[in-house]
């Protein structure tokens, strides 16, 4: 089945993500995607949250940081800036400590345990989970093309969910037990909803939060997660590992684009020694995709003599990825 079919026969898929390491093009498979999906009549967002990524140099447009910018009819795209949300974290934070312990100004030491806070890796991913929800939420858009960050940080963003909803959800449990006794207690003093309770309202909006994020990423109903890799031996090996812990997420894997194909057709040109041997040496990881991913490869997409730059490139790609031309499973 070619990428194009994958995406046509399951039109309740509308979380689209290319997965990888960095480097192999999935910032402008995402940005080709939700070119072709737009000029199909769909309502399509891209956003990334990489801040490797840069949508920006791709759409030749400055959306740093300005929420959704409109690239043309029915597209628009996004990067996401978790330093905003970090510090909307910490605006949220003083005034959560204001209100519950009636403060007139956030003590010293506590606002230096703030600013020390936001500069821990899990701040981050906590920005990143609110940003991804922010977005998806709002139902705005008929798809959604996420592109994801690198592999690594990718894994490190799953397991966080799962070690942040396991954390909560024993605490609140545990919340849940103390708080028939402090309830009645409180109907004995007459006194108004504790403090705690209002903690326990937080740890439940948290978790409710970090749930719906991650669920985006383990729906195989709504979601289509493409790796992209290139042919060569350690690309391969990583994508394999990397499909395997991916799988332990119950991340749905609906398929594998093989990028950078240099195309056959150079070898009948008079070219260089050098181009032919890679060219050669490239048929042989060719055959191993093939024979590890099967049927799951969606594409494979030839090597461009330009990068894809400015809206001209992206329709180009967008065509070879989807066009009635695309190249399909076979290179």
């Amino acid at each position: 089945m070619s990428l194009r079919q994958s995406i046509l026969d399951h039109p309740e898929r509308r979380y689209i993500m290319f997965g990888g390491k960095g480097g192999l093009g999935k910032t402008t498979f995402s940005a080709a995607t939700a070119y072709w999906l737009a000029s199909q009549g769909h309502r399509v967002l891209v956003f990334s949250v990489d801040p490797q990524a840069s949508l920006s140099d791709i759409f030749e447009k400055d959306i740093f940081g300005k929420g959704a910018v409109p690239i043309r009819h029915n597209l628009w795209a996004q990067e996401v800036v978790a330093d905003r949300h970090i510090r909307a974290y910490q605006d949220e934070i003083r005034k959560k400590i204001l209100d519950m312990y009636g403060f007139d100004a956030v003590p010293d030491e506590i606002e230096q345990y703030i600013q020390a806070a936001s500069a821990e890796p899990a701040m981050e991913e906590s920005a990143i989970f609110d940003a991804v929800v922010d977005i998806v939420v709002s139902g705005e858009y008929d798809y959604y093309i996420y592109d994801l960050v690198p592999l690594g940080h990718a894994l490190y963003y799953l397991s966080m969910a799962k070690v942040y909803d396991e954390w909560i959800n024993k605490i609140t449990k545990l919340r849940e037990e103390m708080r028939e006794y402090e309830e009645m207690v409180s109907r004995l003093k007459r006194e108004k909803e504790t403090e705690e309770d209002q903690i326990l309202s937080e740890l439940q909006y948290i978790r409710g939060r970090i749930n719906a994020s991650s669920r985006i990423l383990t729906d195989k109903d709504k979601t289509a997660f493409y790796f992209v890799l290139v042919p060569e031996k350690m690309i391969i090996l990583d994508t394999q590992k990397a499909a395997g812990l991916f799988s332990q997420f119950d991340v749905p894997i609906s398929g594998y684009v093989v990028n950078r194909v240099v195309p056959d057709g150079l070898l009948e040109q008079n070219i260089p020694a050098y181009l032919r041997h890679r060219i050669e040496m490239q048929h042989t990881y060719l055959d191993e995709i093939r024979r590890t991913f099967g049927e799951a490869v969606r594409a494979y997409v030839p090597e461009l003599e330009r990068d894809v730059t400015g809206l001209p490139m992206i329709e180009r790609l967008a065509d070879i990825m989807y066009g009635d031309g695309a190249v399909g499973r076979t290179p």
